[in-house]
């Protein structure tokens, strides 16, 4: 028996979206769960919880964005208070994000005067066409160099026309370059905001701010805490990964513990108040995928407890549009 005061869902940092609660033009119904002994009496917020089954519950609007849910126990005076956050425009939503780019760049810089368009390019000329389709919002982390190429190298003249496809198309910091494997796993702060202050740089010269945006999936997706804090005080207060866990794959998750990254497995999304960073897991990593096994990768997750995913984000990587990829 539950001798505590304690919340069961949501928990401190929760995103909740419509498929929580009842979704009204203003505010979203969830049903509060919280532990504690069977004979205590309970609030929510000033609002009463019933007992059942070994669970206090209590239906609380959310109106805001933050949201504080203040549970009182008038049995014994304890108190307990979390920050949960309404997102609204949430749920139903997805994106590609494709990681290590930078060989696009490169062609569009050794192409001189002959591309009239970025859309010249057949990967980003690709990506357009996938846009227009589908109305897909697309999202391209980059490396700072490769071989023979960095982005200092590459023109602004076409700096018009990635502001005009801010719409739909985001740039981002990803790493300096591809090799080492997980450049940032136990990086300081220093050295993960020195990186992406160059990259961040040239896309301000080269595409314009429209094209940033407070969101970054870090290579590897590994990084201590001070290293997710640079990419947050860079504006990055959004971190993508995979938050592997309890299996053999790379964990993908920062710097979360075990714990954190089972409760991101369930969510998709959570955000840490400690450190005022949201974490976002994504669905699929389509190139370690094959072909046929796509459409029944993402369909598995209608028979999870937790369900499908509420925004789904689709992830590829650069190097898997081009024939002569060694992989």
């Amino acid at each position: 028996m539950p001798t505590e005061l304690a919340f069961i869902f949501p928990i401190d940092g929760d995103m909740l979206h419509a498929r929580d609660g009842l979704q009204t033009a203003d505010a979203l119904q969830i049903t509060v769960q919280l532990t504690a002994p069977a004979s205590h009496y309970l609030t929510v917020n000033g609002i009463s919880a019933s007992y059942q089954a070994g669970i206090f519950s209590a239906t609380v609007p959310l109106t805001g964005y933050l949201n504080k849910l203040v549970a009182h126990d008038y049995t014994t005076g304890q108190e307990q208070t979390i920050t949960v956050y309404r997102l609204p425009r949430f749920a139903g939503h997805y994106r590609l994000s494709i990681d290590d780019n930078i060989w696009f760049l490169r062609d569009i810089y050794q192409q001189g005067d002959r591309y009239l368009s970025l859309f010249d390019n057949p990967y980003l000329g690709f990506l357009k066409q996938v846009h227009e389709t589908f109305r897909t919002k697309i999202h391209l982390n980059l490396f700072y160099e490769t071989d023979n190429f960095n982005l200092s190298q590459f023109p602004d003249r076409f700096k018009a026309e990635w502001e005009a496809n801010a719409d739909w198309l985001r740039l981002s910091f990803h790493a300096r370059g591809e090799f080492p494997d997980m450049p940032y796993r136990t990086a300081g702060y220093e050295q993960v905001a020195r990186d992406c202050a160059v990259v961040q740089e040239e896309i301000r010269r080269f595409a314009g701010e429209a094209l940033m945006g407070p969101v970054t999936t870090l290579h590897w997706g590994e990084s201590t805490v001070e290293g997710s804090r640079a990419l947050r005080d860079a504006g990055y207060t959004g971190q993508l990964g995979y938050f592997n866990v309890d299996d053999e794959l790379p964990a993908v998750s920062y710097y979360l513990t075990p714990e954190q990254r089972r409760h991101m497995k369930q969510r998709f999304v959570w955000h840490d108040n400690a450190e005022g960073i949201t974490f976002i897991r994504s669905s699929i990593v389509i190139d370690k995928t094959e072909l046929p096994d796509i459409v029944p990768a993402l369909d598995r997750y209608a028979a999870l407890p937790s369900g499908l995913p509420p925004f789904v984000d689709l992830l590829v990587h650069e190097q898997y549009f081009y024939p002569f990829y060694e992989a």
